[in-house]
């Protein structure tokens, strides 16, 4: 949305949230105990009155899939009848959308009146973040209104993240990569190290499917806090069954040889999960998402084993209506125009493998724009030998990478490869070369998911008010 159309009110309290460090938007971040550290966090919560501590909480962080798997849970708690908080971040289009009630986001004007309230608590805390004042209205909204369960997403890494301050029903550890390396460390050990900072004492763990230099350290830690550990792929089975451009099945079954298969007997009502396994859809495209699906469904049975009562009929339900936009996300089928946050080198892999499984043969027109902090040229080299052409491009984030520079970096793959700026000219350059054998992907980090997701929901918009044939 435009300036014009945001009330002055709102806009001058997202004005007072930035006036505080952003490290989202921080060039060459270091990590270092002055910029992560949960004194401050904790220290206004209990001006707050500790709201965190009055709902349970699903926790949920990792790499890649933790915003998929938040998302699910929250739509699967949601269908099972429970009010549930979901705070996630970034947001796509507006900032309230980082948090939301049973998926609607918190109204402009009570983050506003939330803003208001909080501020003379914010004056007592010395160097606070944007992100931690976000977090602490988060778990205040979540409070006021009487949820019964809140899905919290770690913003980066785990340890000394903002959320990191909640006792949680289950916490949760999605897939691991190489991301945020100058903050959380070189290795998958160390990152593994920071994401299961997250694990608290007698609290389960669920964990997707890992390397195993990353699985190790996860289960050592839990091991260190008496957390039980379910983890899938090993506890839990699942299978992908068929895919169209409009959802995808998938069945989970438990390892009869798991230790852990006694925890799920005793909330078990039938026992199709021990024998043929369980079987529903998710709107959500592409092989990860599949054991994103598997993660969040057995985080939603581990919940049940602990406090909450769950249908997996009513789950599955709310997977099959769950809404997750810029993941892999086809915006039309023809021409098809596919947009992803993919922002690393393993999820620059998966969106190769989502191509090659959703639109096999077909060439690609790829729109790209990262972050210089980025892994960018791990991502270049698994996606540029896929593509016919590549527009490089930015948005106006302040850690945007140069496209002259992207093309230097391009050049080695033999690639036609042009810098297009502003990204409103790259896409109208790219939709004009699509043709009937070619799809267009905008990938490289969620900035660029969004703007072109933006720019295309305006042209259709626009198209739709002079004819509905015209083709954007």
């Amino acid at each position: 949305m435009s300036d014009l159309n945001i009330p002055l009110a709102y806009q001058e309290t997202l004005d007072y949230l930035y006036s505080f460090v952003d490290y989202s938007l921080t060039r060459n971040l270091r990590y270092s105990p002055d910029k992560f550290d949960l004194s401050r966090m904790r220290l206004l919560l209990n001006l707050l009155d500790n709201p965190q501590d009055r709902y349970p909480v699903i926790h949920v962080a990792g790499t890649k899939g933790k915003g998929s798997i938040s998302a699910m849970c929250a739509a699967g708690l949601e269908s099972a009848g429970y009010k549930t908080g979901f705070y996630t971040s970034p947001h796509l289009e507006d900032y309230c959308e980082r948090i939301q009630v049973n998926r609607v986001s918190i109204p402009q004007e009570l983050l506003v009146k939330f803003t208001e309230e909080i501020k003379p608590f914010i004056q007592q805390v010395e160097r606070i973040t944007t992100f931690e004042i976000t977090t602490a209205l988060a778990f205040l909204y979540f409070a006021r209104q009487n949820v019964d369960v809140a899905v919290v997403e770690v913003g980066l890494g785990g340890r000394l993240d903002a959320t990191n301050v909640v006792n949680p029903l289950v916490s949760v550890i999605s897939s691991l990569s190489f991301d945020h390396m100058n903050v959380l460390g070189n290795t998958l050990s160390s990152i593994a190290t920071e994401k299961a900072g997250i694990i608290k004492p007698g609290r389960p763990v669920v964990l997707a499917p890992q390397k195993e230099e990353a699985r190790l350290v996860v289960e050592k830690i839990a091991r260190e806090r008496n957390s039980k550990l379910i983890e899938v792929g090993k506890d839990i089975f699942y299978a992908a069954i068929d895919h169209s451009l409009e959802k995808q099945s998938l069945r989970v079954w438990f390892n009869p040889q798991s230790e852990n298969l006694s925890v799920f007997k005793e909330i078990q009502s039938g026992i199709y999960l021990f024998e043929e396994g369980f079987t529903f859809n998710i709107p959500l495209l592409g092989m990860h998402q599949v054991e994103n699906a598997a993660t969040a469904f057995t985080t939603l049975k581990m919940a049940s084993v602990e406090k909450l009562s769950l249908n997996d009929f009513l789950i599955s339900e709310g997977f099959s209506k769950v809404v997750w936009s810029g993941r892999f996300e086809i915006l039309q089928k023809n021409p098809a125009i596919v947009v992803d946050s993919a922002h690393n080198r393993d999820s620059a892999f998966r969106l190769r493998q989502a191509i090659d499984d959703y639109f096999p043969g077909k060439q690609v027109i790829l729109i790209f724009g990262a972050s210089e902090d980025k892994d960018i040229s791990g991502m270049i080299e698994e996606l540029l030998p896929r593509v016919r052409q590549v527009i490089m491009t930015q948005t106006v984030h302040p850690r945007a990478a140069d496209p002259e520079k992207l093309i230097e970096m391009a050049k080695q793959f033999g690639k036609p490869a042009r810098a297009i700026v502003p990204i409103e000219h790259a896409f109208s350059t790219a939709i004009q070369e699509i043709g009937e054998n070619t799809i267009l992907v905008a990938a490289g980090s969620l900035f660029i998911a969004a703007a072109i997701r933006n720019i295309w929901k305006e042209r259709l918009k626009a198209a739709l008010s002079e004819s509905p044939r015209v083709r954007i």
